[in-house]
């Protein structure tokens, strides 16, 4: 599986879901020489304005990062300068119910994929889903990818590893769809929780 699946997926899933989205793909920014790239960056039609920034990890870039590290730094540099970028405005608004700003880094559902994150499982789960963007309340979801053959009908789904459930949960498999990618990834990854493996993550 390859991250432009996964981009044709969430533009599919904006499209079906919203009414007239704004959807752009590769979106640079460039704050003061802080530059970099966006995978998918969408914005639903006003009144209810919102904003979402995805980072997109399929095998390939799994396997050719250094470590969680680096891809956690990719991330995090969208969060601290997409919006710094006088080219990119984020409105705040009275009354809003929800956030405003979705910041994601969305895995493919595939074994290299659940092993990679399972194995820092630590690092992507201390990510703090809660924050604020220049008054604009918003969120980070660190998840994997589901139900990706619905995303035509607005039904792509998230499965986030950093919220209240842990990866390792029991919990968190149940909530895996029994007949899915991701259900047949976590059969065939290799993987270990600390209970019955008795260390932590490196």
């Amino acid at each position: 599986m390859r991250e432009d699946e996964l981009a044709t997926a969430l533009i599919e899933h904006f499209e079906a879901a919203f009414d007239d989205p704004e959807v752009r793909l590769e979106e640079p920014y460039d704050h003061y020489g802080n530059r970099g790239v966006v995978d998918v960056y969408a914005r639903t039609s006003p009144p209810e304005r919102v904003s979402y920034l995805a980072e997109l990890k399929a095998d390939p870039a799994v396997r050719m990062a250094s470590g969680a590290n680096e891809i956690l730094r990719q991330y995090r540099r969208m969060e601290r300068y997409f919006y710094a970028d006088e080219t990119h405005d984020l409105r705040t608004r009275l009354g809003r119910d929800g956030p405003g700003l979705h910041l994601l880094l969305l895995f493919a559902p595939t074994k290299r994929c659940v092993e990679h994150v399972f194995e820092n499982r630590r690092l992507y789960g201390s990510i703090d889903p809660d924050l604020a963007v220049d008054g604009v309340a918003a969120e980070r979801k660190v998840a994997f990818l589901v139900n990706l053959d619905a995303a035509p009908t607005g039904g792509l789904g998230f499965l986030s590893v950093n919220g209240e459930v842990e990866i390792d949960d029991p919990a968190f498999r149940r909530a895996v769809p029994t007949e899915s990618r991701l259900a047949d990834a976590f059969r065939e990854a290799e993987i270990e929780s600390d209970a019955t493996h008795g260390t932590e993550d490196s």
